[in-house]
């Protein structure tokens, strides 16, 4: 009887707002982020920020899992790294996907080509 209770109890967590559990190398992600800011009047604020790049590495596993994204930014390339657990993360779209043979993409940096997209049957 006990081992119902807490199944329900298990069932009932709240589940992790991230869409996608499986953030993959090659992919080109949309991801909602909150960052908190401070207004003219000294008052924080909370807002959400959209970074739109592709995943150029992952890393770790289960809770410890992170990924890098990257997008070029008025001609300067932008890297940020974001633990998959992360309470800032709010909300992944995946817009596309590449086919990718590595699981770090380190050569994209200065890779003039594009990668070749993968083409999803639905």
């Amino acid at each position: 009887m006990t081992d119902a209770i807490e199944t329900t109890k298990i069932q009932d967590a709240p589940v992790a707002a991230v869409a996608p559990t499986v953030v993959e190398t090659g992919m080109v992600i949309r991801l909602h982020e909150k960052i908190q800011d401070v207004n003219a009047k000294g008052e924080p604020r909370e807002r959400i920020q959209i970074f739109e790049g592709l995943v150029t590495a992952t890393r770790g596993a289960g809770a410890s899992k992170s990924f890098v994204v990257r997008k070029e930014s008025n001609g300067f390339g932008v890297e940020k790294i974001f633990p998959t657990s992360s309470p800032v993360i709010v909300k992944i779209e995946v817009v596309k996907r590449y086919k990718v043979r590595k699981r770090k993409l380190n050569f994209m940096k200065d890779f003039g080509r594009k990668l070749r997209e993968l083409v999803v049957k639905k």
